[in-house]
């Protein structure tokens, strides 16, 4: 490059080469922005993380005693599955019905690792009714309130356990906006589920769920009930089991009912 061609370039003395050393200028700042947006991306990722950690060894620092007890637990109480829909066969002999919350780490990690081997073994089977009831926590996560509401909101248009999973598996997006983008991802009426999540349709049945939680001793998250279905579909002497246990307990405990044994 001659030393008058690249004096145009850089100090734009002709139009042409103006025109360039802009166009130049311009693609940079374009990268850089882009640049600043990955970096942010991964920032905030990185925050999820992070706080994601705190809570796990906070939750832990008040678990000592509790990992010591049993697992499964009788308690004398009757349990209803709540007015969500229910997987499963009505009929089934065993219900496990949980309370859970969309944002708690504890309750995605039962959701992968355990809800998949309970689904194959004994929902799709019919041996097992499985009932989903909101508990969110709100002094821990303040949004996962309108993440319940959203859920229920889908199941106006019998989306709602696809809607649960696509929380579940994004359970920091769940500002209204991006709520309403899980409902355009699913296919949903996005001015029907608008209305009602800016209406909060559900959210009386939200706190429902949540005082009938706290009058079973429902304390954190995940928390379970498992037990014979009776006549009205309650459990009517029925174990809890706290926290997200390794789906072995759940297999114990499921084939004692199943065999009559417990």
């Amino acid at each position: 490059m001659t030393k008058n061609l690249l004096l145009t370039i850089v100090l734009g003395i002709s139009i042409p080469g103006c025109l360039f050393a802009q166009a130049a200028f311009s693609q940079t700042d374009a990268e850089m922005a882009t640049l600043r947006q990955e970096i942010e991306t991964l920032k905030q990722g990185q925050d999820a993380m992070r706080k994601d950690l705190q809570e796990i060894k906070q939750l832990l620092k008040t678990r000592p005693r509790q990992a010591r007890r049993q697992a499964a637990q009788y308690v004398d109480v009757a349990v209803g599955v709540g007015n969500l829909p229910v997987q499963g066969d009505e009929s089934a002999r065993v219900t496990l019905i949980e309370f859970s919350d969309y944002q708690c780490p504890f309750c995605r990690r039962h959701v992968d690792n355990t809800v998949p081997r309970l689904a194959k073994e004994y929902i799709e089977t019919g041996k097992l009714r499985y009932a989903f009831r909101d508990f969110p926590i709100q002094s821990l996560h303040p949004r996962a309130f309108t993440a319940h509401v959203a859920a229920r909101c889908a199941g106006d248009q019998g989306q709602y356990w696809a809607m649960h999973d696509r929380i579940f598996t994004n359970p920091r997006a769940v500002a209204p906006e991006q709520l309403a983008g899980h409902a355009e991802a699913l296919g949903l009426d996005a001015a029907a589920f608008r209305a009602c999540l800016a209406g909060e349709k559900y959210a009386k049945q939200v706190r429902a769920d949540m005082a009938a939680g706290r009058r079973l001793g429902v304390s954190g998250t995940p928390t379970f009930f498992l037990g014979v279905t009776d006549s009205d579909g309650k459990l009517k002497k029925a174990k809890r089991i706290r926290g997200a246990q390794p789906y072995n307990v759940f297999k114990e405990e499921i084939d004692k009912l199943l065999a009559g044994k417990s």
